[in-house]
């Protein structure tokens, strides 16, 4: 059975109303031994949703990865007071990264001003913590890369998630000591930018995400997602690559591991 982890995936109880608990056993019959889970501040929730993932991840040691954040959408709920809570939740030796944070300039449901300002105020949170980012990029590829290398992201590292960028923003995002993450995407038949980056990408630099609830590959495209999904865009990435997706697999979950800082429970052979 493959030994896979999903790189990014969100729990939250509107989307998955049975509990993380019962996604994830779902997950592990499909051979996940690893979840990188995130909790997005906003302004409906506040903090909750970064308290709940932190709550998750000491239940579920060995098997989750906390991350903590504020999306792009969000960028205008930020207040100080919201900071210092961010900043409080980030500190807990429970969480593994900042983010997802970045700049969505396709929806632009906060003005782009505020995203970069925000997002610049937490790339420097995950210095002082030094603490690998999750980057969200869409639509705003130049400006991500021009704050991630004028913020010294490098610095701390990290990913950028769910990939959909072209070989260019890779080369330059390989270049500032970023990971990148696939998601379904990968999988869509007219991702062909995409997928000549998941062939291209350096093999230590390579992750496999969900996204979940959102982006199910093919064959389940249209269906809510969930991590057990993974293996599907695992296999096709292998494909793309030419490689057994068992030696994939297994340089992916040692990426995640070695970026998010733990050590996911492997099964017995």
């Amino acid at each position: 059975m493959l030994a896979l982890a999903d790189a990014h995936c969100h729990f939250d109880a509107k989307y998955f109303a049975e509990g993380p608990e019962t996604v994830m056993q779902r997950a592990r019959a499909a051979g996940l031994v690893g979840f990188v889970v995130v909790g997005l501040a906003d302004a409906a929730e506040g903090v909750t949703p970064l308290n709940a993932v932190l709550d998750l991840a000491r239940r579920a040691k060995g098997q989750v990865a906390a991350c903590v954040g504020i999306h792009p959408h969000d960028a205008a709920c930020w207040t100080p007071a919201l900071h210092e809570e961010l900043r409080s939740a980030a500190s807990s030796p429970d969480a593994a990264a900042v983010g997802e944070i970045g700049l969505d300039y396709h929806y632009e449901h906060s003005p782009r001003a505020t995203q970069r300002d925000v997002f610049a105020r937490l790339i420097g949170l995950a210095r002082d913590l030094r603490k690998p980012i999750v980057v969200h990029t869409r639509s705003a590829a130049e400006e991500t890369l021009e704050l991630l290398a004028s913020e010294h992201a490098r610095d701390v590292g990290g990913i950028i998630h769910c990939f959909s960028e072209d070989r260019a923003f890779a080369a330059r995002a390989l270049d500032l000591g970023f990971s990148l993450s696939f998601s379904g995407i990968v999988t869509f038949k007219n991702a062909l930018a995409i997928k000549e980056v998941a062939a291209w990408a350096p093999l230590d630099r390579v992750l496999l995400e969900t996204d979940s609830p959102y982006l199910s590959p093919v064959p389940l495209r249209g269906k809510r997602c969930e991590p057990a999904y993974v293996v599907h865009t695992a296999r096709h990435v292998a494909g793309l690559r030419r490689m057994p997706v068992e030696e994939l697999a297994a340089a992916a979950l040692g990426n995640t591991e070695r970026l998010f800082g733990r050590a996911f429970i492997r099964p017995v052979t």
